[in-house]
Order: C-alpha cells, then structure tokens, then sequence
C-alpha cells in the first residue's frame, strides 16, 4: 500500500528551493572571491593589524621617572620571540617616545603630524608597489601610562576567536545582504511567475468543475497550458472522450432494448385480451403492464438528453391540473380519491412542460402503486415554485430516504415495479436546477415534494 503524501504549495516550494541554491551560489562565490585575494597576496589571512598595538596597549606603564615603559607580561615575550622583525612607536601627549626594533625613517616622524588623528592605514599604492610589504597601522589607545599613539608595521597571528568573529563581519557584511535581497526578490517574483505560468490550469479548472452527466463534448482547454502539465490535460481529454463514447452507446443500448421491448409487449397483452376472465388473466396483465411502464421510463430517461433546450416559462399550476386530469380515473380505479390544491395565480418556474409532467406523473403513479389502495392522493401546489404529491400509506423509512432516489433501489426485494420512476424524477429535477426531498406526510405515509427556481411574475 503506497504511503499518502499531502498536496504541497509550489510556489512556497520553488521559493524555498532557489533561496537554498542561492545562498550556496553566494556563499561558493564569496570563497572563491577570498581564496583568490589571499592567493594573490592582497590578503593576508591569517595576520592580525592590530595585535601588536594590542599586546602593547596592555604591557604599556610609566616607570619612576614619569617615562614610557613595558612591562615584561607573557604576551609580549611571546609576541617577540614570534616576531622577530617586530617593531612598533609608541608617543604620549607630552612627547615622549618608546619604540622596539629597526623603525622605518618614513615613518619615524610622522605620528608628530598625526597627534589630532585617533587611527590611520598608511599603505602603499595597488598594483604599483609589492603588496607584500606591510602596512604602517597608527592608532592613539588608552593605556596604563595615559592615551598614546602607537604605530607599527608588524602584523602578529590572528587567534581563533577574532578570526571566527571577522570572518562573520565578513559574512555579515558582503554575503548577509546579498541574500537577503535575492531572497525578497525570489518570495515575490517566484508566486506571480507561478500564477502567470499556471493560469491557463486556472480556466481548465474552472471548466472541469462544469462538467456533469448531462453535458457531453466537455473538454478542459489546452491554451496557455505548460508543456510539462499538458499529458495531464491531453491524457484528461482522452479519458473525458471515452467516457463520452461508452455513455452514448450505452444510451443506444438502452433506448433500442426499450424499443424492442415494446412490441412484444404490445403481442402478449394482445394474446392475454383473447384469455378467459379470471384470476390468471388479471395476474397477467399487470405482470405485462409492469413491463410496459418498464420500457416507458427506459424511453423516458433517453429523452432527458433532449429536453430543457432551450427551457420556457412553465406554469407548475398548469402540469399539475393536467397530470390530476390525466392520473384520476387510474386512482380512482385502485380506490383512491385524488385532491388537487393549487392557487388561482400562476406560479412559473424555466424548464421543459413535458418533462415536469413526467416526473409528476411518475411520483403520482408511485403513490397508486404502492399506497393501501385507499384514502387520498394530495397534488399541491405553492411558493416557492414547488409541488407536491403526499399519500396515507405507510411512509419511507428515514434511512433509506436518500437511496429512493437511486436506479434500481426497491424498498424490499419484492416489491412491484423496476425502481426507475424516482431516479427519473430526481433527474429532471435537477436538470431544471432544482431538488426532490421526501418527508413524512400530513396524514401519515409519505410526501414527496419537487423545488424549481420560481420565475417572478413581471
């Protein structure tokens, strides 16, 4: 049995997939960006500008003349047992002076020009001079012995922890916002991309939700459909053609049997008229009458195909006086009285006159069949455009109210008839865009009632 898997938003999909692919294009080509510089010599990864100045902001003190002085802390030897082309100028407010190691000339004087400046790069010209050669760093710090200013050219090794926290500045500054814009970017475009591409599915859904039983030649529309939806969409309109094909033979099957039935039908209640009164002929007949009403609604449901185009005002009042007028002497004959409550205003509703009387004569003649063969058959008519027929035998069971409907149903196996009239009815019901519901009648036993869409009067 194959796992279930639940439908999945692609627009949210696409977007979360190429905001991946980005970030990892983005974060390859900022690698691939340093990796060069530092191969090129423009970047020295692993040295630290400022951690000479660092260590000597740190040792730095007065001695007991008021001069400049290092204390000999651990850092400090190290830095120097590390460094040996280490050198640095350190220069307080009133002058005073402490270097280590061979200061270059050009930068020997220079901090008295620069008293007024808290920090400075003095580097040498891209591409014209050895991007090797250090850098001078000049930086005034707050020290044990006071503010001074410190240069130096000596870059020590970069620790782990200011490596991992420049790398991420790094990170922060240069890939941080780039994503971020491709990202916004990527949520807003990639949903109207995917609305743009995949609106020509919206209409094919729209007309594969009207498509029903009753209408043939449907097929979903294939312009402005993607190449890589359209085998779903040819594959539909195949399937949608086949289907078309088994029902028309399906309905030629069943309207040539109804036909055929209906001659020796005609033969055998011919041949059962020539019989001798008595309890076998009247078996006989309605045996053979059963057949007949069978090949009606057989015929009858093959013309619902061609009823309701185009629909006209239809007065209910009208089919129901003319079903009454039609339908009383067969009640009459099965010991039924047969009431008709309509009122003297039309009431109208859009659809085929012929059609409604069927359905009307078919819940009429399910009363006769089926009722005690005594009391009253009510027709009534009312607002909302509606009619109904309600007998005094003994009702519908609730749970099988909805199954009545359906072709072929029989409340009990042997019950007359061959279960077609009410599936006819709930057919040409709806077919005027209306519904058939049964209840409990006012005298007992079951009401029947049909709801059109009424046609005010103008």
């Amino acid at each position: 049995m194959s796992a279930h898997h639940d439908p999945y938003c692609l627009r949210s999909r696409l977007s979360w997939r190429l905001l991946s692919l980005q970030a990892a294009l983005l974060l390859a080509l900022v690698a691939v960006v340093v990796g060069a510089l530092c191969a090129s010599g423009f970047v020295l990864a692993e040295r630290d500008e400022d951690r000479v100045i660092d260590v000597v902001q740190r040792a730095l003190m007065r001695d007991a003349q008021g001069g400049l002085a290092l204390r000999r802390t651990a850092e400090l030897q190290h830095l120097r047992s590390e460094t040996p082309d280490l050198w640095f100028l350190v220069r307080d407010r009133q002058g005073r002076i402490l270097s280590e190691g061979t200061v270059p000339a050009e930068f020997a004087a220079i901090g008295n020009g620069l008293d007024q400046i808290s920090q400075a790069r003095l580097g040498w010209q891209m591409f014209e001079d050895d991007p090797r050669k250090p850098a001078a760093r000049l930086k005034r710090v707050d020290t044990d012995a006071g503010n001074v200013q410190v240069i130096t050219a000596t870059q020590g090794r970069l620790i782990g922890a200011k490596a991992l926290f420049m790398t991420s500045l790094a990170f922060l500054g240069l890939a941080l916002p780039g994503l971020l814009l491709m990202g916004t970017a990527t949520f807003i475009a990639t949903p109207m991309i995917v609305r743009r591409a995949f609106r020509g599915l919206d209409s094919a859904a729209d007309e594969a939700r009207r498509i029903d039983i009753h209408q043939r030649g449907a097929r979903l529309p294939v312009e402005r459909i993607p190449l890589e939806v359209m085998p779903l969409v040819t594959a539909i309109n195949d399937a949608l053609a086949r289907l078309d094909q088994g029902y028309a033979r399906h309905k030629r099957f069943v309207a040539d049997a109804a036909h055929e039935l209906r001659t020796p039908i005609a033969i055998l209640n011919t041949r059962l008229e020539s019989l001798a009164p008595g309890p076998d002929k009247t078996r006989l007949m309605e045996d053979a009458a059963r057949l007949a009403t069978l090949a009606e609604q057989l015929l009858d449901i093959q013309r619902l195909d061609r009823c309701g185009h185009p629909f006209t005002r239809v007065n209910l009042v009208t089919v129901a006086q003319g079903v009454a007028a039609d339908l009383a002497p067969l009640a009459i004959a099965a010991g039924y009285e047969l009431a008709l409550d309509a009122p003297a205003t039309p009431i109208e509703t859009m659809g085929d006159a012929a059609a409604l009387e069927r359905a009307l004569t078919n819940l009429v003649q399910n009363a006769i069949q089926h009722g005690p063969r005594r009391g009253t058959i009510g027709i009534r008519v009312g607002r909302p455009a509606s009619i109904e027929v309600a007998d005094e035998g003994a009702g519908i069971p609730a749970d099988q109210r909805e199954q009545i409907f359906e072709p072929f149903y029989r409340l009990t196996p042997l019950d007359r008839g061959a279960g077609l009239g009410l599936n006819m009815v709930r057919e040409i019901v709806q077919l005027h865009g209306g519904h058939v519901s049964v209840a409990d009648g006012p005298e007992g036993g079951a009401c029947f009632r049909m709801t059109l869409p009424e046609v005010r009067q103008s």
